[in-house]
């Protein structure tokens, strides 16, 4: 755990969310809720848009430090585990029928607990420069 620090950036990655991404999604899932691929039915109820699954945005934030802990892209190995992650929903995820959207993530380490072998890694989740998820914070365990 030395050669973390409170500040590094252990993560940044961006993903694209589209139309048939959440399509993808629902199936996967199992939810159809029309919100998630019909404008008509999301304006109707007031949304501004076709809204990506809450889920789903949550599931692709985490991505990059999943792929930091299990080492990939470097030889280092496996470097830890999740074993807490928890969010709060501040902004819905409007994906655009032609453009879709992009869920930008940087990943932070917070707070480090040399006794637990455990970090805090801040997620900051934005679309369009607008913050999606709030406290979205991760705690990893370090092998």
């Amino acid at each position: 755990m030395s050669a973390l620090e409170v500040g590094q950036v252990v993560a940044h990655k961006t993903y694209p969310l589209t139309r048939d991404s959440l399509v993808r999604y629902a199936g996967a899932s199992g939810d159809f809720n029309p919100i998630h691929y019909r404008d008509d039915v999301a304006e109707s109820v007031g949304l501004p848009g076709v809204l990506a699954h809450g889920m789903l945005t949550m599931g692709t934030a985490v991505q990059p430090v999943v792929e930091w802990l299990d080492g990939s892209g470097d030889d280092a190995g496996v470097i830890g585990w999740i074993s807490d992650y928890q969010v709060r929903f501040t902004r819905p995820v409007v994906v655009h029928p032609a453009e879709g959207a992009e869920l930008s993530v940087t990943a932070k380490v917070a707070a480090l607990d040399d006794e637990a072998g455990t970090a805090r890694v801040d997620l900051t989740v934005t679309v369009d420069d607008k913050t999606v998820l709030g406290k979205a914070q991760v705690v990893v365990t370090l092998a």
